[in-house]
């Protein structure tokens, strides 16, 4: 089934600012969102749909790239990953459905119409599994002989991970748990307010204990009852070839450890590409200017340029023009997750000397007066 197109999904024009694509996705959110349309496949699959929209739309990078090749310029690629459900969705878009445009108290802004405190499902899922461990960002830099084939680095970050003493628990043994005495072990607050228009039941997670419902009363000295502990690790991350410029890959589960056995985060790898000293990249293409001289223009030259993969010769024919482009077939960077490569062109540029000696000037005197010197009028 074909893709529609992101800017019809969110009802905005192809100019649209970042604050009108917002505006858009949010009242797409609230229309479809799942609380409001249970058991309604069509409308779960829109609040994906327009969530899918306003990842791609809301990055420049990822806009650009979609509005100069379409749905074909992410396909495949580092673009979007896709939402396992709704609380991914939540979850990546916190500043959205965040504070900053709930009631406040970190409430997102379908906690107006939904309870407060985020879906039952979601508390009984955090007393189960204790608090996320947050993700981490690093910057991965790369040559352009990198990007090009592809390559493994391993980098060295401090995170948390699982306490091996209390496996992750935080307690010291398995008797050190109660009852929190706030939510009597059920992990959640509920506070009842009256108005005009009936009664009103706000669910939040209890602070006591932090929606687990328990409470550690004798907790482990290793790491003083979090689950987890900070520690240098060494970690291995495959590039694929022909990745872009601030694009990213996502690690799951590889990020920090939740406390008291929470869910490890992810770690975010965004790709910084290096300038080069003699290429510039153009997609998958790369592009290398030649100077040459006049007389290697006019009779033709056998020259080695530099590539991605080493120097290569380059043969240049009698009467080659200033501003031509010479095109070395697949010299370029390898296509994102297919096969084949660019190429890599090599524009001419006619080099002209800003000083000459008085014997070289007769010379070019008497050159420029034959007739197939002259340029023609």
């Amino acid at each position: 089934m074909e893709k529609r197109d992101y800017y019809e999904i969110l009802g905005v024009e192809k100019n649209a600012s970042k604050e009108d694509l917002k505006k858009a996705y949010r009242k797409l959110a609230m229309q479809y969102h799942p609380d409001r349309n249970q058991g309604n496949k069509e409308a779960e699959d829109k609040f994906k749909e327009a969530a899918e929209a306003y990842e791609i739309l809301s990055h420049d990078d990822k806009r650009a790239k979609y509005d100069r090749y379409g749905h074909s310029g992410i396909k495949g690629g580092q673009d979007f990953q896709g939402f396992g459900d709704a609380n991914d969705i939540f979850s990546h878009f916190s500043d959205i459905f965040g504070s900053s445009f709930g009631g406040g108290g970190g409430g997102s802004i379908f906690d107006d119409f939904f309870g407060g405190g985020g879906s039952s499902q979601q508390r009984r899922r955090q007393r189960q599994t204790g608090t996320p461990g947050a993700d981490l960002k690093i910057t991965l830099k790369l040559t352009l002989e990198e990007i090009a084939k592809g390559t493994t680095k391993k980098v060295k970050i401090k995170k948390y991970n699982k306490c091996e003493t209390c496996g992750g628990t935080g307690a010291k043994n398995s008797s050190s748990f109660k009852n929190c005495t706030v939510c009597n072990g059920s992990g959640e607050v509920r506070q009842v307010s009256r108005s005009v228009f009936g009664q009103f039941v706000n669910v939040t997670s209890c602070n006591n204990c932090s929606g687990t419902g328990k409470i550690i009363s004798d907790r482990c000295t290793d790491c003083s009852g979090e689950g987890r502990v900070n520690s240098e690790v060494t970690i291995k991350i495959n590039v694929p070839a022909g990745v872009y410029d601030n694009s990213y890959l996502t690690l799951s589960g590889q990020g920090n450890a939740g406390k008291n056995g929470g869910r490890n985060g992810d770690i975010i790898v965004v790709f910084q590409e290096l300038p080069h000293e003699y290429l510039v990249r153009d997609g998958d293409n790369v592009i290398y200017e030649l100077q040459l001289s006049y007389p290697e223009a006019v009779l033709g030259t056998d020259v080695e340029v530099p590539t991605l993969s080493g120097r290569a010769k380059l043969k240049i024919e009698p009467g080659t023009q200033a501003g031509k482009y010479l095109k070395m077939r697949e010299k370029g960077i390898q296509h994102l997750n297919s096969h084949g490569a660019g190429d890599q062109l090599v524009k001419i540029n006619i080099h002209v000397p800003k000083r000459v000696t008085a014997n070289e000037k007769e010379l070019l005197n008497q050159l420029q007066k034959m007739d197939n010197i002259k340029v023609p009028t």
